[in-house]
């Protein structure tokens, strides 16, 4: 099964089990009404419950099933919080899951190939696509930049001329 992380377990809140997650979605609106989801640990998926969902602009507070009293709560700081595929969000045309296009194969509309996506930085401002190759190249992620993604076949086109304006390689 395909899982994909939503939320970070920052810290314990309160006494009674609750916890803070920093939500890794940008639409806050997935957390409400959010019940069923996955605890990773250690490479594994443990279904669990969230109740009490709280949302706030830069956080989310929830009890979770495995989460008895904030003494458990310590020991699930750092744990992220997943859904599997099948209740992930649906997202607008041009955008995708950073866990899709790592791995895509890249090139540009010249046909040269550059090497395969490892990393997305997220900086804030846009998104960073880490291409290691025989060098390793850093490029925004701009539409203008994006000729083409085809998730299926793990392929990203960069618009050559695009390119040029912005790509960063490695010396």
């Amino acid at each position: 099964m395909d899982y994909l992380r939503i939320a970070l377990i920052a810290r314990p809140h309160g006494v009674q089990g609750s916890v803070k997650l920093l939500p890794l979605s940008e639409d806050m609106n997935r957390y409400h009404g959010l019940k069923e989801a996955y605890l990773e640990r250690n490479g594994q998926y443990q279904p669990i419950t969230l109740s009490d969902v709280g949302v706030q602009p830069d956080a989310v507070y929830a009890r979770l099933s495995c989460c008895p009293d904030r003494n458990t709560a310590e020991t699930l700081r750092n744990l992220y919080i997943c859904v599997d595929r099948a209740n992930a969000i649906k997202l607008p045309e041009g955008r995708y899951f950073i866990s899709d296009i790592i791995g895509c194969a890249v090139t540009d509309t010249e046909g040269k190939q550059y090497g395969k996506l490892t990393d997305v930085l997220e900086t804030g401002a846009n998104d960073v696509y880490v291409i290691k190759g025989d060098k390793t190249l850093m490029v925004p992620a701009l539409k203008k930049l994006l000729s083409s993604v085809d998730i299926q076949a793990k392929a990203i086109v960069l618009d050559a001329a695009v390119l040029e304006e912005v790509g960063l390689f490695e010396d």
